[in-house]
């Protein structure tokens, strides 16, 4: 099947430590509140015979672990011996096997002989129980490698609760568990892996923008601070992001991050239009209260006709309607409480901001020039004399 949401990938050396670690781990994933489908990579174990060779005594006879498996090739794999023209002419494969029965049991395996050169002499056989122990055990069905550890996938999916929190209570409930050993790990795998790793890269995306916009936005006013009021929009539209993600239901996912994104060009075009107005009033002589009150005035149409033909617009997408609707509603939906609360906040805030920030550079401006004027003595009154 598809790979799982899920993917906690345990780790380690010795196979049976190994299942029974990541059996433990599966039975604390099965108690987390929105885990289901939990199943392990090992699919199940099945019986199998294990051959433990004493090296020490194969090595003095000039056999290796090698040679030791290719006697065993025939009784298992089997070999290829040639073709067979059948009466009808058909060329088939010829392959020689040991019958099933013969290799299901460790007795018959011990019994198998095992050809061993001796050293001037003619080559002898020896049953396969003299140089190796056999027992019969059982094994995972399949067997996974990963940065050359074997290690073993317990996969679930989530039902009824975001991704992240369902991983954050798996991982509370796995670092409790006491490892077997320094040498076996967990780590994340599948879309927990891909989300963080998507998540840093859209963050850092979102710094890239903020600061591209910051520098566009010094260049057009020609000052440094005139633009940090304009900023000041864009953590208020992350006030409507959330309030809408939580009134739909909706997770902060790859699409509402998009939606971040998209938003920090959209918002910050208000506060533009307010502060660029108001500058404008006051470069001609008016008040910088005065220019705050006429920039709301006069720029409220604008904002206003913009935020409902971007909400009109996205209101499809956040309905979540056709093919995917699913995966791209929550970028609608982002968009639409950030700009409603933005555009709100920015005709009350903004204004504010811009007004307090315009003082404290009045009064920087006037203590550094008050400092800088050149001492004049003042004149001293003698009084008259008689």
């Amino acid at each position: 099947g598809p790979p799982k949401q899920i993917q906690l990938q345990v780790k380690g050396p010795d196979a049976v430590v190994l299942t029974q670690w990541a059996n433990k781990i599966a039975a604390e994933v099965r108690k987390v509140p929105g885990a289901a489908d939990i199943g392990l990579s090992t699919k199940g174990e099945k019986p199998e015979l294990e051959v433990k060779i004493d090296r020490e005594l194969a090595s003095t006879l000039g056999l290796s672990a090698g040679s030791i498996a290719m006697a065993l090739r025939p009784a298992f794999a089997g070999v290829d011996v040639g073709d067979w023209v059948d009466p009808t002419g058909e060329t088939r494969d010829v392959t020689v096997r040991l019958v099933p029965d013969a290799r299901m049991r460790a007795s018959d395996l011990r019994a198998m002989p095992i050809v061993v050169s001796a050293p001037g002499g003619a080559p002898i056989t020896m049953p396969l129980g003299q140089i190796a122990q056999i027992n019969e055990s059982y094994g995972p069905a399949q067997i996974d490698h990963l940065d050359r550890h074997r290690v073993i996938t317990v996969g679930a999916n989530t039902r009824d609760r975001p991704l992240s929190a369902v991983v954050a209570d798996i991982m509370v409930r796995v670092n409790q568990l006491e490892k077997p050993s320094a040498e076996y790990e967990v780590t994340q795998g599948g879309e927990t892996e891909s989300q963080t790793e998507v998540f840093g890269q859209i963050l850092g995306s979102l710094a890239i923008a903020i600061l591209l916009m910051y520098m566009i936005l010094v260049v057009q006013f020609g000052s440094f601070l005139d633009p940090v009021p304009i900023m000041a929009s864009l953590p208020l539209s992350l006030i409507g992001v959330m309030l809408a993600l939580l009134v739909t239901g909706t997770t902060l996912n790859l699409m509402s991050m998009i939606g971040v994104i998209l938003l920090m060009g959209i918002v910050a075009k208000n506060a533009i239009l307010l502060i660029d107005f108001a500058i404008w009033s006051e470069e001609k002589g008016m008040d910088r209260h005065e220019a705050l009150i006429e920039a709301g005035g006069v720029r409220l149409r604008p904002i206003m006709m913009t935020t409902f033909a971007i909400v009109a617009g996205m209101i499809p997408t956040a309905l979540g309607f056709g093919e995917g609707a699913e995966f791209r509603a929550p970028l609608g939906r982002a968009v639409i409480g950030g700009v409603i609360t933005s555009t709100f906040l920015t005709l009350l805030v903004i204004p504010t901001f811009y007004d307090i920030l315009a003082g404290w550079r009045e009064a920087f401006f006037k203590r550094v020039l008050h400092q800088r004027a050149p001492h004049t003595p003042h004149p001293v009154l003698e009084p008259a004399g008689d």
